[in-house]
């Protein structure tokens, strides 16, 4: 049975490390003879400069009729200066909320063959394999009222809303509570509940739901101990779960430990488990073009996509091995660069992963 895969490039350097990535999905699909079939879509700045509007009604069309999503980057100084209605990032939150992509699954795993590049101790690091798991579609990036208000005094003030109901928290807990029972069967649920109403609420479904799943130890941890707690011992983490925002955060934080922003993939799922991959890092306008891009995220997005939404793990082994065999060779792009090991570009890591399936 055909499987349609869109991919959507997007702006700065999504179009050259999304090149590589399809490269490799073109070269599994036809190694394990998958029958996929991709098409392309504009989002984000390259849609406004197309069409005006940084999610156009063709690409959602085209969203809603695939089976995947490979998603490159988007946005970039080019379209800072536009009303924020319109900015590209609007498309990426437009692109989560109509497919309703709730449950955003980061792994932050560190390569034995990188455990020097990391900012911290290798003791403290060597092993490291978590996975955040963030909603997508509510809390403070979605909620309303939102805005810039002039107040009676004549000062101007921002606002915006942070609210969760029940249903989205109660979801978001059962993809958490099933990732940790493939794992480690450890959960840690991240709020700041001795502030935020909002996460009062949070923790509370969170425990119930917790009683669905007895084999999963689950505690609670504040979101400012747990950004301590990943820089000191990042390794007491099996998954951890966690709002929009504090996700967000704790995710690129995560993603530092394991030496390079552009080594981690990530997949945001509905309840169906379609989804959108993309790599966790933004578009690096100021290096888009140059070939120095590191595509191994991108292409392990395609190794995700292919594990939970086109059910082929086989194919997604075969990826993840490519790239562990490319890194033993030695083969860097620069922002993973190391002493003894050879910098290669965008194109000639994305030729290395070829060779090595």
């Amino acid at each position: 049975m055909t499987k349609n895969v869109l991919i959507l490039p997007g702006d700065g350097i999504g179009p050259e490390i999304v090149a590589q990535a399809e490269r490799v999905l073109n070269a599994v699909n036809d190694k394990f003879g998958l029958q996929i079939e991709t098409i392309h879509g504009l989002i984000g700045g390259s849609a406004i400069d197309d069409s005006g509007v940084p999610f156009p009604d063709e690409t959602l069309a085209k969203a809603k009729s695939a089976d995947a999503i490979l998603l490159g980057a988007v946005g970039g100084p080019k379209w800072d200066a536009l009303d924020m209605a319109i900015r590209p990032e609007k498309g990426l939150l437009a692109i989560r909320s109509q497919l309703n992509l709730f449950a955003n699954l980061r792994p932050a795993i560190l390569y034995p063959q990188l455990a020097d590049a990391s900012s911290l101790k290798p003791e403290l690091v060597s092993g490291l394999d978590l996975l955040i798991v963030r909603e997508l579609t509510g809390g403070i990036y979605f909620g309303q009222p939102r805005g810039i208000r002039q107040t009676e005094s004549g000062e101007r003030e921002g606002f915006n809303t942070y609210v969760y109901s029940e249903s989205e928290i109660r979801r978001i807990a059962h993809q958490a509570f099933q990732a940790a029972q493939k794992r480690g069967k450890k959960l840690c649920s991240v709020d700041k509940a001795n502030v935020l109403e909002a996460t009062v609420l949070w923790r509370e479904v969170i425990t119930e739901v917790g009683k669905d799943y007895p084999d999963v130890e689950l505690s609670h941890m504040y979101v400012d101990n747990a950004a301590m707690q990943l820089v000191k011992a990042p390794k007491q983490f099996d998954v951890m779960v966690t709002g929009n925002m504090f996700g967000d955060i704790l995710s690129d934080c995560a993603a530092m430990l394991t030496g390079s922003i552009g080594m981690l993939p990530s997949a945001s799922l509905d309840e169906n488990g379609k989804g959108m991959y993309e790599p966790i890092h933004g578009s690096a306008p100021d290096i888009a073009g140059q070939s120095v891009a590191n595509p191994l995220a991108t292409i392990l997005s395609v190794a995700m996509m292919l594990r939970y939404s086109l059910n082929a793990p086989d194919a997604a082994m075969s990826i993840e091995k490519a790239v562990g065999s490319v890194l033993d060779q030695g083969l860097r792009t620069a922002d993973i660069k190391s002493d003894g090991c050879q910098v290669v570009s965008t194109q000639a890591m994305g030729d290395a992963v070829l060779a090595a399936l």
